[in-house]
């Protein structure tokens, strides 16, 4: 028996349950991430010491910002030199800088404001995630011009915070609508990579981490510009 995955490819049971399990690790692994990243951010923000000392001094919050980049950088670049269990150690260790750098959030906005905002951004992202995963339109070119978009959105927030100016609403209307496009487009290529493998190996387990990672991303940026929008402040 044979299913159609995508109108140009055509798999067999055996492949169709190769996807499935890198799916479904792709998805494991975004939300193992996303769940450390939130409970080290509430734990970070409810010892009154350590906020203290991060957003004290901005040379911690600086090279807490500069490892996580860092990190990030390596990994998408450097994943096929290194072993697996090398890669998810280094994803599992991003994933909780990003929650300490993250616990301002806890400390910015009311709970139940993170709490509401947190349950759109994840069903706005499964939708959309949903969109992406299904869709038989070639969204390629969509994603050029998305990351062209979040190029200039970077860059105008650097200058804002160097200028001490907090992202306008525009900035974040816009950051909504980059990372909400981002989300379908990430969904379709992780799903299009997939549809390539034959078995599951230590290769497209790495394939599988990096896709994680990506959507992991998309997530807390739409979550941060959703909360810049509607989150409600101290």
């Amino acid at each position: 028996m044979e299913n159609v995955m995508d109108e140009n490819i055509v798999i067999d049971e055996s492949r169709l349950a190769v996807v499935s399990e890198l799916m479904r690790n792709v998805y494991l692994w975004m939300t193992g991430g996303l769940a450390l990243t939130g409970a080290l951010a509430w734990i970070v923000a409810n010892t009154p010491e350590v906020p203290a000392v991060i957003f004290g001094s901005q040379a911690v919050l600086w090279g807490l910002i500069i490892a996580e980049f860092v990190l990030v950088l390596v990994l998408t670049m450097a994943i096929n030199k290194m072993s697996f269990t090398t890669a998810a150690i280094m994803y599992v260790l991003y994933s909780a800088l990003n929650g300490v750098t993250l616990s301002s959030i806890f400390l910015i906005y009311e709970l139940d404001s993170i709490g509401q905002v947190f349950f759109v951004t994840a069903g706005a992202f499964a939708i959309l995630a949903f969109i992406g995963s299904v869709t038989k339109k070639d969204l390629s070119g969509l994603g050029t011009f998305l990351i062209i978009s979040l190029a200039g959105l970077i860059i105008a927030s650097i200058v804002g915070m160097i200028m001490g100016r907090p992202d306008s609403i525009w900035i974040s209307a816009l950051g909504v609508l980059i990372f909400a496009g981002l989300t379908v487009y990430d969904a379709q290529k992780i799903r299009l990579m997939m549809l390539n493998q034959e078995t599951v190996n230590e290769g497209n387990m790495k394939l599988a981490l990096l896709g994680a990672l990506s959507l992991y991303l998309d997530f807390i940026n739409l979550l941060l510009r959703l909360l810049s929008l509607f989150g409600k402040r101290k």
